[in-house]
């Protein structure tokens, strides 16, 4: 992901009024994201902590969301549908998302299962013990880095698309 500036961050919101871009509380050590080592960056409002705010790059265009948090727990531990981590050190929470455009004013949203503090980018990289004899971890590991892609992508899409 390329490096943002506080304006283009801000700027990249498409699912959120006016006044709601200018009131999002953007993280303050924003400067000392390792950018090269992030497939999408997201955050949580502390004041706000059921809300979520990623931004990825779709098209080689930064794309902002604002994600609500369901306030009802899962039963069991779900799967993060984004990184499809199976050994998850964080949880996962549900959440939802308005629609860009007419179809997010008229109330449409689309969820998701998440990793609560947006960990993904940390989890697929992570190098996981052989799981047999001649198993190649390093390429296991880049094609969970596609995956997670792949899934951030086509969430985004479905957001965007709908205008």
């Amino acid at each position: 992901m390329h490096a943002l500036s506080v304006p283009a961050l801000r700027a990249s919101f498409v699912n959120v009024s006016t006044r709601e871009r200018s009131a999002i509380v953007l993280p303050h050590d924003i400067g000392d994201a390792d950018w090269d080592r992030l497939d999408y960056i997201g955050w949580r409002d502390a004041k706000a902590p059921l809300l979520g705010f990623v931004v990825a790059e779709i098209d080689g265009e930064p794309v902002g969301l604002q994600l609500r948090q369901a306030e009802q727990l899962t039963r069991t531990r779900p799967q993060c549908s984004w990184c499809a981590d199976v050994t998850l050190p964080n949880d996962v929470v549900f959440f939802s998302a308005r629609r860009a455009g007419r179809a997010g004013r008229s109330g449409n949203t689309v969820g998701t299962l998440v990793c609560a503090g947006f960990e993904c980018s940390r989890n697929v990289r992570r190098l996981d013990p052989p799981a047999y004899l001649g198993h190649d971890a390093a390429a296991a590991r880049d094609r969970r880095i596609a995956g997670l892609r792949a899934h951030v992508d086509a969430f985004f899409r479905d957001l965007r698309n709908s205008v």
